[in-house]
């Protein structure tokens, strides 16, 4: 049988002595004498007695915890941004819970709900990709939580925002290909509701245009995951003998992309070369290895803590926020060296 974690008034009991000497002993107060405070004191650690924390936060109105709701967290970048979260939370005294939306709408109102039930100071948010209606991110609002975006953001909310420079870190990876011969470039692209997607293509598109190349919407794929190229093989193998680059929106699709061609046929990065963005740990084992942007998640998750503890303990106008870009930075491998054999 499970026992029950021992309590004020059971130390009382057991000392004979009451609920409020027990207490004030354990927190040091002045009125207790130093006899009683060690005798309270020593018996509370040899009895590994922990002061109740839901108690103390209905007596605080605050429980010291933050929720983070992520699209999933197998992936690579949010698995950084979190480690940068819980590095800045647990210095400043939080405790983190991490709820996994799986890229599903239902599970994201569930979750915000599921945390401000739970009373938590406030609350760190990526969207879903399935996510095109935000009452809940206002619900949010309506409870009194503060609430930072990251990543993935909803422009329809007022919030802090942390982000990385999308449109300018698909720019710096077309740019690169480009620079290294390629004359016609295929985009894998996120759905475009997402503000990634949307100007990571526009980042894209851009680079093209300042080379005068023209951005051509049959070279614009949809698909983001290693299923959807997959799926979209067929499209992206009749329009390859027409290319010689391929600028994915992130390294899975990139990496996937390259086993489609090579399993047809084609080899990268002397047929055609691939960049990707993100810079995981696939990247550099893939075969061969991707050129990709750098992300930065670590740093995006520091940056989102630290706005989201300026709101909670009130160190800034709750009305006033603010919006952080980081700028990814192209990390050059093998992929992208149009006309190289790596065999």
């Amino acid at each position: 049988m499970k026992s029950h974690p021992i309590t004020i008034k059971d130390i009382a009991r057991i000392l004979g002595i009451s609920p409020s000497t027990v207490s004030r002993a354990l927190k040091d107060h002045p009125d207790i004498s130093p006899k009683t405070k060690q005798l309270v004191q020593t018996f509370a650690e040899k009895v590994n007695y922990r002061p109740n924390a839901l108690a103390l936060s209905l007596r605080s109105s605050k429980t010291n915890t933050i929720g983070i709701v992520i699209p999933e967290i197998v992936h690579h970048f949010f698995s950084s941004v979190i480690s940068g979260i819980e590095d800045v939370a647990y210095g400043r005294g939080y405790n983190a819970i991490i709820c996994q939306t799986n890229e599903n709408y239902q599970r994201e109102v569930i979750d915000l709900q599921a945390l401000i039930d739970n009373r938590v100071d406030g609350i760190l948010v990526s969207m879903s990709k399935n996510t095109h209606e935000f009452a809940h991110f206002d619900n949010v609002i309506e409870n009194g939580v503060p609430m930072v975006f990251f990543d993935r953001i909803c422009e329809a909310i007022s919030s802090d925002r942390v982000i990385a420079d999308d449109f300018e870190g698909a720019r710096i990876a077309t740019h690169h290909l480009i620079k290294k011969g390629c004359k016609r470039i295929m985009h894998l692209a996120a759905p475009q509701h997402l503000l990634i997607g949307k100007y990571r293509k526009e980042g894209y598109c851009s680079a093209l245009k300042e080379h005068q190349m023209v951005c051509e919407d049959q070279l614009i794929v949809k698909c983001d995951t290693r299923e959807g190229v997959f799926a979209k093989a067929d499209d992206i193998l009749r329009l390859a003998p027409e290319i010689d680059g391929i600028f994915a929106v992130n390294d899975s699709t990139a990496i996937a992309a390259m086993q489609v061609l090579r399993r047809n046929g084609y080899e990268v990065p002397k047929d055609i070369a691939v960049a990707g963005f993100g810079d995981g740990p696939n990247a550099s084992i893939a075969y061969p290895q991707l050129t990709t942007v750098e992300q930065k998640g670590y740093d995006i998750g520091q940056a989102a803590m630290r706005l989201l503890i300026g709101h909670i303990e009130e160190e800034v106008d709750q009305e006033e926020f603010e919006t952080k870009i980081f700028t990814p930075e192209l990390v050059e491998r093998e992929s992208s060296q149009l006309g190289q054999s790596f065999k």
